[in-house]
Parts: C-alpha cells; sequence; structure tokens
C-alpha cells in the first residue's frame, strides 16, 4: 500500500475526520485535527521512509509527502514556486573495519572508539601522531580560558572531555554553571580542534554530561555522516579524525600514560589545563566521500501587508536512516524525533492557510520550513540561515519544533534557554491562556538551546524560540500516562525503538502546538521586533528594547 498520501487523500483526511480534538480557549485556533497530524506522524516514520536519511530513497518520499501536503494546504513554495531549497552535501562514510591503538592500546571500533574524517580522501593513515589532554578544548576569551595556550597542536591529536566547566563546578561562576555554553558542544569542539591545526580531535564520552549513553554515539555517529560542502581552503582547515571515546577506555589510556583521568578532570574544572599524554595513537582507517544535494522544503503563507516581514517555523524532516550492520531492526524510524515535530508545522501552516482564507490572514507573512540534516549538524537551517529565501533582516522571529510532547498534558511549559529574547514573552501569555505556567528546561546542562535548528538563527541574530512539554502533568491521570509512556520509551532517542505508537496520547503536543500559534498569531498581527536581552550571546545582534524581570 502506497503511504505517500497524495493532496486529495490529505484534502480527504481533513473532510473525513469526524472526532477533530478542539482545544478549548478563545485565544487558540477553532481546531487542531488529531487525526490528521496523528496520520503525519505515522506515515513519515514508516518503515516506508527508512528512517528519512538525507540523500537516500527516504528523502525522496518525505519531500513529495510534505510538498504535496503543503500544497494541499493552500501554501506557495517559497524558492520562486518551488517548495523545495538544494543543500549541496557531501556524505563521509569511513569503513567498518579500523585499526586503531590510542597508547599502544587496541580500540575496537563501535564499542571502544567512534572515529570519523570529513574529509575527501580514500584512506586516513596516522602513524605515531602524538596525544594532548586539552581539558574542554575550550578557547574562550571572555571567560579568560583557554585551553590550548601554549600548544602547538600541529601533527597532534586533542583529548578532551564533554561539556564545559561550568558543569563539574558549578559554584565556580565561571561560564553558565551547569547550564551548557556553546562550549560545551560537540560542533564547537571539533571547529576549535580544528582552528588550533590539530590533526585529530576525540572527545571521551561521559553519560551525564553528554545527556545521552553511549548507545547514542554509536548510532549516530557511524554510517554515513552527512556535512555541508565547503570551500577548499575551509575544508582543508579541518582536523583529519574527529570523534568519541567511552570513559572506560579513556581512563585505561590516562593510567597507561601514569595519568589520573580523574585528578586531570577535575583539574579542568577550575582551570584552562593541557597535558602531553607521551603516548601516541595509530589510526587507519578507508574513507568515502560522495557529493549530493538535499532539500529543506519551504512554504509560506503570504501576509497582507507588503512589509515583506516573515515569520519562520521550523522542523527537521530528516532522521538516521538504516543500519544495515544491524542485527534485528535496521530502521530507526524517528517517531518522536522528528516525524512528531514535522507533522506539528504542517498542522500550524493548515491553520493558520484556514484562517486566511476565512477572511483573517496575519499581517506579516509566515514560512515553514522542514529541515534537512539536523542530525548531522543542523544541516538545512545552517544552509538556510547562509542562504535565506527571505532576508534574515526580514524575519522577525523562528519558532521551532523538535521532539513534540507524547506524555500528555502538563500544567507547565518549557522554554528551552528561557531568559534570552522577547520572543518568549509571546509564549509566555499564550501558555497563560491555557493556565499554565512557562519554566526553563529541567536539565539546562544538556545544551538544548544549541542542538536544534533555531540555534542557526539565533547566531544571526533573529530571535528564536525551542518551547513545549513541561514536567508537571495536568491532573492524576496525565500523571499515570505519563509515568507509563515515559518507561516505555526509555532507551528511544536515537535508536531504533523511536518508532509510532497508537497509544500516544496527543493532546500535550495539540497544547503546544496552540501556544505556538497564538504566539505567531500576536507577533505577526503586530510591528514589533523582538530582540536578545543584555548578557545573552546573541544581544549585540539584535537587542531587546526591554530588560528581563
Amino acid at each position: 500500500m502506497r503511504l505517500l498520501l497524495s493532496a486529495c487523500a490529505l484534502i480527504s483526511l481533513s473532510a473525513c475526520s469526524q472526532h477533530p480534538t478542539t482545544m478549548q480557549t478563545s485565544l487558540t485556533p477553532p481546531e487542531f485535527n488529531e487525526t490528521r497530524f496523528r496520520q503525519d506522524i505515522q506515515s513519515l516514520s514508516s518503515d516506508k521512509f527508512e528512517g528519512r536519511a538525507p540523500t537516500t530513497q527516504g528523502e525522496v518520499l518525505t519531500l513529495d509527502y510534505l510538498t504535496k501536503a503543503f500544497a494541499a494546504a493552500g501554501l506557495e513554495g517559497a524558492n520562486q514556486g518551488s517548495y523545495l531549497q538544494a543543500v549541496p552535501m557531501v556524505s563521509y562514510t569511513a569503513s567498518e573495519t579500523q585499526q586503531i591503538s590510542l597508547g599502544g592500546i587496541v580500540m575496537h571500533h563501535r564499542t571502544d572508539i567512534v572515529l570519523g574524517s570529513r574529509h575527501d580522501n580514500q584512506q586516513v593513515d596516522i602513524k605515531d601522531a602524538p596525544l594532548v589532554f586539552v581539558g574542554y578544548g575550550v578557547n574562550a576569551p571572555e571567560y579568560d580560558w583557554n585551553d590550548y595556550h601554549g600548544l602547538d597542536m600541529r601533527g597532534k591529536i586533542a583529548v578532551m572531555l564533554v561539556n564545559d566547566p561550568g558543569f563539574a563546578l558549578p559554584e565556580s561562576g565561571k561560564f553558565n554553571g551547569k547550564a551548557m555554553t556553546y562550549y560545551g558542544r560537540w560542533s564547537y569542539k571539533f571547529e576549535e580542534a580544528s582552528r588550533q591545526g590539530a590533526l585529530g580531535a576525540i572527545i571521551i564520552h561521559d553519560t551525564k554530561p553528554a545527556s545521552y549513553p553511549w548507545s547514542v554515539v554509536e548510532n549516530s555517529w557511524t554510517g554515513a555522516q552527512q556535512d555541508l560542502v565547503f570551500d577548499k581552503t575551509t575544508q582543508d582547515g579541518r582536523v583529519t579524525v574527529e570523534g568519541w571515546l567511552t570513559m572506560d577506555k579513556a581512563k585505561e589510556l590516562f593510567n597507561a600514560a601514569g595519568l589520573s583521568l580523574a585528578t586531570l578532570s577535575d583539574r579542568a574544572a577550575s582551570s584552562p589545563i593541557n597535558v602531553e599524554l607521551e603516548k601516541t595513537a595509530n589510526i587507519a582507517f578507508t574513507n568515502k566521500a560522495e557529493y549530493a544535494n538535499s532539500y529543506n522544503v519551504v512554504a509560506t503563507l503570504p501576509g497582507s501587508s507588503a512589509s515583506d516581514e516573515h515569520l519562520l517555523f521550523t522542523a527537521h524532516w530528516d532522521h538516521i536512516g538504516v543500519d544495515p550492520n544491524k542485527e534485528g531492526d535496521q530502521i530507526y524510524n524517528g517517531a518522536l524525533d522528528n516525524a512528531s515535530g514535522t507533522a506539528g508545522i504542517l498542522e500550524i501552516a493548515r491553520q493558520f492557510s484556514l484562517s486566511a482564507k476565512n477572511g483573517a490572514p496575519l499581517k506579516r507573512s509566515v514560512t515553514f520550513i522542514a529541515t534537512t540534516g539536523e542530525e548531522q549538524g543542523l544541516l538545512g537551517s545552517r544552509y538556510y540561515a547562509a542562504n535565506p529565501l527571505y532576508p534574515l533582516e526580514k524575519t522577525v522571529a523562528v519558532f521551532n519544533l523538535d521532539s513534540t510532547n507524547i506524555y500528555g498534558r502538563t500544567s507547565d511549559y518549557t522554554i528551552v534557554g528561557k531568559g534570552k529574547s522577547e520572543l518568549e514573552t509571546y509564549l509566555t501569555t499564550a501558555a497563560s491562556a491555557q493556565q499554565r505556567i512557562a519554566v526553563s528546561e529541567s536539565r539546562p546542562e544538556s545544551g538544548g538551546f544549541f542542538r536544534s535548528d533555531h540555534f542557526s538563527f539565533a547566531k544571526y541574530g533573529v530571535p528564536a524560540v525551542f518551547a513545549g512539554g513541561g514536567n508537571e502533568p495536568a491532573d492524576e491521570a496525565s500523571k499515570t500516562y505519563r509515568s507509563s509512556m515515559k518507561e516505555k520509551m526509555k532507551g528511544c532517542y536515537h535508536n531504533v525503538c523511536d518508532e509510532y505508537r497508537a497509544d500516544w496520547d496527543l493532546s500535550g503536543a495539540l497544547q503546544d502546538l496552540a501556544v505556538y500559534y497564538q504566539a505567531a498569531q500576536t507577533l505577526g498581527n503586530s510591528d514589533a521586533w523582538p530582540g536578545y536581552y543584555p548578557g545573552t550571546e546573541f544581544h549585540s545582534l539584535r537587542p531587546a528594547k526591554t530588560t528581563t524581570d
């Protein structure tokens, strides 16, 4: 049975739904169609779509599904009539057979270490490269912190801790305490090692500060790894190898060097540090580079004003795809992450389109971007932000959906990285209309603000938010359901068990769609330009006119 719905089928699905879920506040749209929302999640995350990896048949099916859905909803293709924006990508695939030794200790691919190379080279062959412990691998002048001070990293491999010093020593007042800064992200660490001229960069995995277990590293960092296509100078400046090492093997390595990883980690949290391990690395594996375009799907609903000001909604359509080396189920369906978010922007788009057809269009235009390559480092959103179809100086705000709430209704509403911009006030007001209280995320150390597509726009100064869900169930029934579903979904992040479940309670997700809808509706009909608060990373790019409470 063909799972892609034609435009006609999508229209029929809307018309035939007998029990659409209606949000019961005067400030929300009259109907979010739960049946249709659920069907979108189920279809996009079905085995037919093969885990939606970029540049695969799964992408072809996904693009077809999304373009038909946006067209059926009455939105325009944003790229001169086309719904697709090409994103030039290269896929790097390191061989499964690898010969790796660190300090004379044999390291087994996947079990002990995961390494790759984002270079167009057929063979990686590193011999006797010195290993250097560089603490957290941070060079942050504003914190008077440089783990690379005095080092010449040419020909050497940097070994570093995950997260940033604030996580390990929050009472020090350095960085942002338990809340991760961008210096704690793996992408920054590899970028900085490259700027330092290092031959390679290896992050020591630790579940708590990483916020995910080793299985996520193994599942996410093996197989084809996509990246944007860069100019030769940029490409040549990257480290030759990058990857992750398990904590157990890291301890073994440091012990072999006559060093205590625990002691050095304590020092790394209190002050910048670098220590030559007096040990070397030998790394050999074959590598393949394949070039192909992937695509963002970009659809626009024009506003009634001639100002050409835009609000953006983003959600990434991609996931990890298929792992043929895995026994049993090999498909990473990505139902929660992020078929649910993609389905969410489709449903919001339909509601805004319906409102416009009923004579109440937004004053400002609203554009929906289903991005590619988020799982590989926010690739699609990074490309759009650098090559926008609508100028960023005309982009008022970005609302991002990623892994929507499948755990039932809540009395609170989480804003990831709360306290960054005036845009949050629109969410707070809309959540209040549902008798919900806006709160910060419960685990800021996971660095959620830097881990999804909104961050690509924040770096350019566009106010961007990632919000939804909460930790306080709305009632006892929700509490019981939440506990049960949390147990069922345990360990499914970036795993093959992230599959659609018919027993998901999506009422919480629909709550959150309504908050985003109302926030965008209010901002879309105003002349306001929210900005970033003083003291945040992006204040200088688009300053707020108000201050935080």
